[in-house]
This record gives C-alpha cells, structure tokens and sequence, in this order.
C-alpha cells in the first residue's frame, strides 16, 4: 500500500509518502516539508495566534494536494506538543479539518517516545540489547528504555529545540549567559526526570533520532562501519561539547553554511546541541549512535503490524 505520514510538528509540517507493506522496509516515494515554527506564534495566553493558524492550514492543505497526487491508498496525520500544547489546540484541529480535510491525531509525549521507539528497536534489531533512546522535536524531548518493542521508560520533557530557542535564547547569536541560563534550566529538568524514572537505566545502546540530532551529528560526529553497506553515524559528547561555544557565536543565517545544519533547523539548532548535551551527561552517556528512523518511520511500522 502507499501510506501517507503527515507530521504537524513544532518545527515544520512534514509529509512522507511510503510504498510499504508487512514484513519489509517502507520505501519512500515522495516528500512535502513546510518550516513553521509554530512557538514563534504563541501569545502570551499559550495560544497560537491567527497568523499561525493560516500558516498551519496553508502548510496542510499545501501538503493534502501532495498527497492526492501521489495517489496514496491511506492517510496517517498526527500532531505533537505544538498543538498539543495550544490554549486553542481543539479549535486549531477543527479549522484544520474544515479547510483541508485532514483529521490529525494528537500524540501524548508518552505516545511519541514509544512509537519512536519501536522505529528504533527494529531499526536496530533484538541484538541491540537494551536500548536508551533520546529524540529532540521542537517542543519537547522524548526520553525511552527498554529491551524489547514497547519501552519500559517513555517519558517527556518541555526540552525542544524549539522551545528552548525561544524562552531562553532570544538574541542571534545568543550570548553567552543565555547559554548558560538554558543549560542550567536543562538540568534540572533532566534531574528531575532522573528521579521520576529511578535513575540511569542500565542501556546496551544508547541512541539519538530526529533531525536535530541527525543535523548535530554530521556537523560534530564521525562514521563506524555498520551492518551491510550502511555506515554507523555517531556522536560523541566531547565532540558536542567543542562545538556549541562555536555554533553559539555563528548567526542564524550563516549557519547553513557549516555540515548537515539545514534552513528549517538553523534558528533552533544551538537550543538542541545544548539540550542534547546535557541530556547525554545527565545519563553519563559520552556516545551515541545516530538512527535514521524516528517518529514517522514508527507509525507506519505500527499500522502495518495492525495490518496482519
């Protein structure tokens, strides 16, 4: 069957369209991305103002007509904490309904960690062990543990790239007692989850997903032969640790220029290096391996696991 995924996330609206069917790899055959960046139109009530909900709409809308042409058999559209979150998230999705015909699913953080997660765990297959899994969005961080396909540990975070970008490092370039503010407020958040979730879980593999962590990973991180042909990104945190004092002094629009650091993730990638690096010493975790797969790749696994 061609799938569908629709992600209308803090950052961007994302459609990946996928030939897919059980017990294989999904191939991707389209893709359709918007830059968004929804917490740059919160008021101060917590709701997304008007002008975003016409960015939100256009960028769906924009995305369905995609879809329609490239004849998908089926429809998977979610969203996460930026709607999630919204004052007016209900009217939002109703909107959104109304003008572009797409009925989105709000994901629970909980939701998010274990579907990415299960992207995870079959990306990496049972031989992994137990795995310890980090997946920074736009609004929060998704935190989950586990030695099989539903995680012992899903938690998440109010970490974001997104998020954090905004409430802690409003300046371009930030300065550096922003950065040092950001980092404080980090940790203790990560302690606290720490103790919600009684300490540093015992992990064979510890592993990063989503774009920013792919994006910090081919700026700073270095490749190890893989299963196959395919090659293993990893990042280490002394590698990290060099780079954010001088991502930090870099503006916005000159960051493109440097390794895997994208338009759609240039505004909010010095917010996720930090957040990725204290979420890496709060574990004690001086490397991580880098997967392809993440949210999206999840949910299309999990309809194809109801499909048999």
């Amino acid at each position: 069957m061609r799938l569908g995924v629709l992600d209308v996330g803090s950052n961007t609206v994302h459609l990946l369209v996928v030939d897919a069917h059980p017990g294989a790899r999904p191939i991707p055959a389209a893709s359709h991305k918007s830059v968004l960046r929804l917490m740059r139109y919160l008021d101060d009530d917590g709701a997304i103002s008007e002008q975003g909900v016409e960015a939100i709409v256009t960028a769906v809308s924009d995305a369905a007509r995609v879809a329609r042409k490239s004849g998908i058999d089926e429809m998977l559209a979610f969203a996460t904490s930026a709607i999630r979150e919204a004052a007016n998230g209900a009217a939002v999705l109703a909107r959104i309904e109304e003008a572009a015909g797409i009925h989105l699913t709000v994901l629970s953080g909980s939701d998010e960690a274990r579907l990415t997660f299960l992207a995870v765990r079959r990306w990496y297959g049972w031989s992994a062990g137990r795995v310890l899994l980090f997946d920074i969005g736009g609004g929060s961080l998704e935190i989950a543990h586990g030695g099989d396909e539903i995680p012992d540990v899903a938690h998440s975070v109010p970490l974001g790239a997104g998020r954090s970008t905004i409430e802690f490092l409003p300046d371009d370039p930030p300065t550096e007692k922003q950065v040092e503010r950001l980092r404080k407020h980090a940790r203790g958040l990560l302690s606290e989850t720490l103790h919600d979730i009684g300490g540093i879980p015992e992990a064979d593999h510890v592993v990063g997903s989503s774009k920013t962590i792919r994006s910090l990973a081919k700026l700073a991180g270095s490749t190890e032969e893989g299963v196959g042909a395919e090659e293993r990104s990893i990042l280490k945190l002394s590698a990290l640790d060099d780079w954010i004092p001088r991502l930090a002094r870099i503006p916005a629009d000159a960051r493109p220029a440097l390794p895997g650091i994208t338009e759609d993730r240039t505004f909010q990638i010095v917010a996720g290096a930090i957040v990725l690096s204290e979420t890496m010493r709060a574990f004690k975790a001086k490397v991580l391996e880098v997967s392809p797969w993440a949210l999206r790749e999840g949910l299309i696994l999990r309809r194809l696991d109801r499909l048999t």
